[in-house]
């Protein structure tokens, strides 16, 4: 699963299956902005799932 691009932003998302959570690193031009947390059961997280939490946080931040 790789980053994703949207305004001027990137997403990079990263997670541990033994811990079942995961966090999605998000850049603005280059520089760190945060670290939005998520949890996730089975192999690996869906896509789905990343994408409704970029979708999700883009909203609340008016990117």
């Amino acid at each position: 699963m790789g980053a994703v691009e949207r305004n001027g932003y990137r997403f990079e998302p990263e997670y541990s299956v033994i811990e079942q959570n995961g966090a999605i690193h998000v850049y603005h031009q280059g520089e760190f902005v945060e670290e939005v947390k998520f949890s996730f059961s089975g192999k690996y997280p869906e896509f789905d799932q990343i994408e409704a939490l970029i979708d999700s946080y883009c909203e609340q931040n008016g990117i």
